[in-house]
């Protein structure tokens, strides 16, 4: 179920709001992926330029913000020698 809540967000380009422990997440999803056997999220910050991961075990209570579309952050860093 989550996954396909997330994969539908990526999809759509869709913000997502969640409960990661206590603390409340609004992200733009970027990938979903493995680690050490658990499915992870990767996604952008609201307000930020970080990357982050969470782990879909702690995740809780999803929701996908309908109207906010993102552009996804391409970040490309010019090599200057």
């Amino acid at each position: 179920m989550k996954s396909e809540i997330f994969e539908n967000a990526i999809f759509n380009r869709n913000q997502i709001r969640f409960l990661y422990g206590l603390n409340e997440i609004v992200l733009d999803p970027y990938f979903i992926g493995r680690e050490s056997g658990h499915k992870v999220i990767y996604g952008k910050l609201l307000n930020s330029s970080e990357i982050r991961k969470f782990k879909f075990y702690k995740i809780a209570n999803i929701k996908i913000i309908g109207r906010i579309r993102f552009t996804p952050l391409i970040p490309i860093i010019p090599h200057i020698n």
